[in-house]
């Protein structure tokens, strides 16, 4: 997104933080924690799985999203995860494979906006990388 607070247009370019997510064993409490910190507005929405998603929004304009681990996952604990956008998922999740990378979540897609897929940096730091549908 866009560091301009009058714009809701996504920014593109690739190597940046595009996207910060909230992974939460309790998205009810992260909810009431950051709703009354920050004042920020919430807009949930079904997921094809069954789970729910939460966009946090300032006025309009979406600022982060929020999001309960499948329980197939395990105990995940509560992080915040950034992604950052790339031109081609593929050779970077290879190319940090190759540098000790540890893949969690595969190449995901989310239809209509693009790709996405989460990994472990070498020191265990989540991470995830984004690539927009028309890069």
């Amino acid at each position: 997104m866009s560091d301009d607070c009058s714009t809701t247009e996504e920014d593109k370019t690739p190597g940046i933080v595009s996207w910060h997510e909230l992974v939460t064993q309790d998205p009810d409490g992260s909810r009431a924690f950051y709703t009354a910190l920050l004042g920020w507005t919430e807009e949930s929405m079904p997921m094809p799985d069954g789970s729910t998603y939460t966009m946090f929004k300032t006025g309009e304009r979406p600022v982060c999203g929020m999001v309960k681990p499948p329980a197939e996952k395990g105990e995940v604990p509560t992080t915040w995860v950034n992604y950052i956008t790339v031109e081609d998922l593929e050779a970077t999740v290879a190319k940090a494979e190759s540098l000790g990378a540890t893949i969690c979540m595969p190449i995901t897609e989310i239809p209509g906006k693009g790709r996405f897929a989460g990994l472990s940096d070498p020191q265990g730091a989540p991470i995830a990388f984004w690539q927009f549908l028309d890069s």
